[in-house]
This record gives structure tokens, C-alpha cells and sequence, in this order.
């Protein structure tokens, strides 16, 4: 496709309603682009000028004192008219020189007809042109995506895609993805200069939020323009389809095809990702026999997977599961609705994996995604911070999925700790399992994400006889309870926070927004039921332990 569908003054000049018109300044802005006609007489034009108008006048504002003249044609100037069409022999004989001088300084197209023309014919003739331009120009635009439609529906060829808009363009196209392989179309001459393409894309667009989101231009060497387009699939940035210009070019065409692109791009990929998911269901048992413990051959476990043998490179293994959690009220009204979106969920958890570089097997049990991230160790950084890194921005990508949807969810995620053997998961998955319990249970441990970061509720939760811990709760705080309970007098959350600081009663009173004197009565019943050396080392360490053993029996 041609961009020439831009009518400008100079093609304008050649149609056979401007044969006795004439050019007496602005020569250098016979490229300005026309896109309207309109006839102006009056003088505040500026209300009634958009861009690239043409404007036709008799000249009725040239009969005014010389500064209001100029600031006629300083309004049509600033507006970004196309230029100005003047009639001579009707209102005015000639133009002043300081027009022309004005229209010079500014590239501002200056016509005059030197003798009276029908208006109406010049309206007609380039209102016509046009709506003709663009009736053509949406004719190929359904030819376009025709074609595009086409090859969507008989295969997945991403390369096919970009060829149909190298051929309707003419100009480089590149493909950008974070899921698969770069594409050029057509190859570069060279690797150096694929390989500059691809550095400029992750150094200029990667990481560039508006270009995540919205078409953008980017400024390259050799007088060069970059346009790109994102590939937006369930909501997240998986592809970039760009077009390398030579210099300024009309972009709204452009734009337009390069958006026809991407959308096409995303059907592709959104199929391939659930062709993708289809086939990977099969994985499904490796998760469960990890879960399970039944894996005790390493290299075996990792054929599986399909990931690099123990021997030739060490990988970092991460185990972690997701879970969505529905209001009571969604679970009844719209159940297919909910499996629908817990598909789409699993579908961009793994775009989102791929996207970060992690290799992985994922297997959804009800509401619950299991995840067993590897990743290998490269000789640059600390990779387990990379991977911990990689895996909290997964899992706020995904926190943001359930805003907006029609059955909106919380998310809760936990993940054990990095092990080098993948027959080691299955102690990754149970501190998962932990590190969810606790951050649903005790309010300070919300956004605890990984097992390191639970702290003393790992020797809690490592406890295994839950009845235990309860007599231990009982044993230290249960006479606390029974008098909250008959008195409510908040004595276990004074004791809690008392402690917290330190046994500071001025920050207990303000954390606790009660007066100091309160405080004091509070205190005097605590050493009444505990006993005065309840601040002791041994006996705090031991009440310490049974107030953040509480929300996890609760």
C-alpha cells in the first residue's frame, strides 16, 4: 500500500481549478498536507481553523489596519493551516508586502487568483478528491486485513503475517518478541545488522511503559524513524511489530496497518499459547509425583521437565503455588464464567513465565496453580535473586488480572526455598504451602511472598502436632482469654503490643489509642494474672512465641 493518499498543496497546484492560480510566497511549504477546504472571511479565524485546512478568502481582512492583518495570517499560521487562497478583483487588488514577507519567514503557502473564481467549484473539486482518497485508502485497508484475516485462520505463521505488511508498505519490519524468536522481514543483509535491531529494541522500547501500551516513535541513526506497536495478549506485552522509516513520513496510515498487524500477531500467539497449554496438561504428573515425593532420580526428573542434565550446568529450582480466592457470593451465579477466567489466568501465568525466561510446569488443581520454576545459573549477578526478583513481578502482574473482571478475585501466592535438585521440590512446595498459611493468618505477614521471609512461624509451622501448640497457647495466655472474654478488656492485644515496644508505655498508649492511665490499669491486671515477672527473658520469650502462635490455631 502506497502512503501517497496525503494530499498536499503541491499536487493541489496541478488540478484544473487552480490553472490561473498563482504562488507569490511560501514556496518551500508546498509539501503541507491538505485536508479540508473552508471559506473564511472574517477576521478571529482562529475558532474556526483546524489542521491542514486550506483556507479560500476575497481578501475582506486585508482592509483592516496593518497589525490586525498580520495577525490574521498568524492565527492561520499558529492553527497549522495548509495556506491561503486569496481572490483578487473583488474585495482587494493586491497583496502588502508584509504579508508576503510573513508567509516566506513561516514556508506558508500563499496563493492568489487574479481574477474571481466560483469557490464552490474548488470545494467540490478537492472535497471530492478527498472522500475519494478515502474510500480507496478503506478499501485497501479491508483488503488488508482480509489478508491477514486469512492467514490467521489457516495457520500460525508470524512470518507470514509480517510479509503481507512488508509487501503493502515496502519498508523494514521487525518483530520483537519475549516469548519466541526476533523476526525480520526481510532478513537484514547482515547478522551485525539484526543484531543492532534487536539491541536497540531492548535498550529504547523494552522497559518503556508508554511503548508497552500505545504506539510510539522512536528517533534511530541514519535519519531513521522507528514506529512501534505492541502484541497486547491478555492484557500483557508479549510481542513488538515495528516498521523502520526512512525520515519523516504521513504516519496515519501507517499506523493504522501496523495496528491491523499486531492484532492479527495477538490472535496468533493467544492460539499458540493455548495450543501450548493444551499440550502441556500432559505435565501435569510430573508436579503431582514431585508432590507426592516419588521422584528420587535427578537426571530422570529433569528429562522430564526437559532441562539441562545435573552435570552439564547447575539449575536453580523454585517451587510456589497460586491460589485465587471468589467472594461466596461468585462461586454460585456464574461458575462457567469463573472457569473461563481461571483458564485465561493459567494462559498468562505461563506467557508471563516464558516472558521472564523461567522454564516451568505448572499444574492447576481447583482453585490452586502449582508452579515449579528452573532457571539456569548464569556466571553474571546472583541468580537467586534474579529468580526471586522474576517471580514477585509474575506474581503483581497477576494480582492485577482480577481488577475489573466480572467475578473479581484476591490472589494469594507463597514459594519455598531455591534448591539446586528438582527432587528436592516437594519441600519447596510444602514451605509454599506454609508461607500461604501464615501470610492469610497473621496481618504483618500479608506480603510475604517466600519462605525466608517468614521467620520464627517456620519453627511454628514446623511443629507437627497442632494440638501441642494450642496447649501451648493455653498454657501461656489462657487465663488472658478467659478474662478478655467475660471482662473484654483487650488484655492480649495490650500484652502484644506492649511487648512489641519494648515495654514503652508511652508508644503502647498511642499504637493502642487509649490514655496513659488506662494503659496503667491494663497493666496492673496483667501482673495480677501473669505474675510481675512476666518480663523476665524466659517467661516473655515464651508468651512472645504463644501471641504469634494465636492467629494461626485461629
Amino acid at each position: 500500500m502506497s502512503s501517497g493518499f496525503n494530499l498536499h498543496i503541491r499536487e493541489v497546484l496541478e488540478r484544473p481549478v487552480f490553472k490561473r492560480a498563482r504562488l507569490i510566497a511560501g514556496a518551500n511549504g508546498l509539501d503541507r498536507e491538505v485536508g479540508w477546504v473552508h471559506i473564511l472571511e472574517i477576521t478571529n479565524v482562529a475558532p474556526f481553523v483546524t489542521k491542514n485546512d486550506l483556507i479560500l478568502t476575497t481578501g475582506l481582512w486585508l482592509h483592516h489596519y496593518e497589525q490586525e492583518r498580520l495577525s490574521y495570517m498568524q492565527q492561520l499560521i499558529r492553527q497549522q493551516a495548509a495556506g491561503l487562497c486569496v481572490e483578487l478583483g473583488t474585495s482587494i487588488e493586491n497583496i502588502p508586502e508584509e504579508i508576503i514577507e510573513l508567509a516566506d519567514q513561516c514556508d506558508f503557502p500563499l496563493l492568489v487568483f487574479e481574477q474571481p473564481v466560483r469557490f464552490v467549484e474548488i470545494t467540490q473539486d478537492i472535497h471530492g478528491l478527498l472522500i475519494n482518497q478515502q474510500h480507496q485508502l478503506l478499501k485497501d485497508l479491508e483488503a488488508f486485513s482480509r489478508r491477514l484475516q486469512q492467514i490467521t485462520l489457516q495457520s500460525t505463521d508470524v512470518h507470514a503475517v509480517l510479509h503481507v505488511l512488508y509487501e503493502y508498505t515496502g519498508y523494514q519490519i521487525v518483530y520483537h518478541s519475549s516469548v519466541e524468536a526476533n523476526k525480520f522481514c526481510p532478513k537484514p543483509a547482515t547478522t551485525e545488522e539484526a543484531d543492532e535491531l534487536t539491541f536497540f529494541y531492548r535498550k529504547q522500547v523494552e522497559g518503556n511503559e508508554a511503548a508497552a501500551q500505545e504506539p510510539s516513535r522512536f528517533p534511530m541513526p541514519g535519519d531513521r524513524l522507528l514506529l512501534s506497536q505492541p502484541v497486547i495478549c491478555l492484557g500483557e506485552t508479549l510481542a513488538y511489530v515495528g516498521m523502520i522509516l526512512p525520515g519523516e513520513q504521513p504516519l496515519d496510515r501507517i499506523v493504522l496497518l501496523l495496528d491491523y498487524t499486531a492484532k492479527s500477531l495477538a490472535t496468533l500467539l493467544l492460539r499458540m499459547l493455548f495450543l501450548e497449554e493444551k499440550h502441556l496438561r500432559d505435565q501435569n504428573q510430573l508436579i503431582q509425583d514431585i508432590l507426592s515425593h516419588q521422584l528420587e532420580d535427578e537426571e530422570a526428573a529433569r528429562s522430564r521437565m526437559g532441562v539441562r542434565p545435573a552435570k552439564q550446568g547447575e539449575v536453580l529450582f523454585i517451587g510456589g503455588i497460586v491460589e485465587l480466592e471468589y467472594p461466596d457470593s461468585a462461586l454460585r451465579p456464574d461458575r462457567d464464567r469463573i472457569e473461563a477466567e481461571e483458564q485465561d489466568l493459567l494462559v498468562r501465568l505461563r506467557a508471563l513465565l516464558k516472558k521472564h525466561g523461567l522454564r516451568n510446569l505448572l499444574m492447576q488443581k481447583g482453585h490452586r496453580i502449582y508452579i515449579l520454576c528452573a532457571r539456569e545459573r548464569s556466571a553474571s549477578g546472583d541468580n537467586a535473586a534474579a529468580l526471586k526478583q522474576a517471580v514477585r513481578r509474575i506474581v503483581e502482574s497477576l494480582r492485577l488480572t482480577g481488577v475489573g473482571l466480572t467475578q473479581p478475585f484476591s490472589l494469594h501466592a507463597g514459594f519455598g526455598s531455591i534448591r539446586p535438585r528438582m527432587t528436592d521440590m516437594h519441600k519447596s512446595f510444602k514451605e509454599a504451602e506454609q508461607v500461604m498459611e501464615v501470610s492469610r493468618s497473621v496481618e504483618l505477614m500479608r506480603s510475604s511472598l517466600f519462605y525466608e521471609r517468614i521467620g520464627v512461624y517456620q519453627l511454628l509451622k514446623a511443629i507437627p502436632d497442632k494440638a501441642f501448640l494450642q496447649s501451648f497457647v493455653e498454657e501461656q495466655l489462657g487465663a488472658l482469654m478467659a478474662y478478655d472474654k467475660e471482662h473484654h478488656l483487650h488484655l492480649v492485644q495490650t500484652l502484644d503490643v506492649y511487648l512489641q515496644y519494648m515495654g514503652s508505655k508511652n508508644d503502647t498508649a498511642k499504637a493502642l489509642f487509649i490514655h496513659r492511665q488506662t494503659l496503667y490499669n491494663r497493666l496492673d491486671k496483667l501482673n495480677e494474672i501473669l505474675g510481675e515477672d512476666f518480663l523476665e527473658p524466659e517467661r516473655r520469650i515464651c508468651l512472645e512465641m504463644a501471641l504469634l502462635a494465636c492467629p494461626l490455631l485461629s
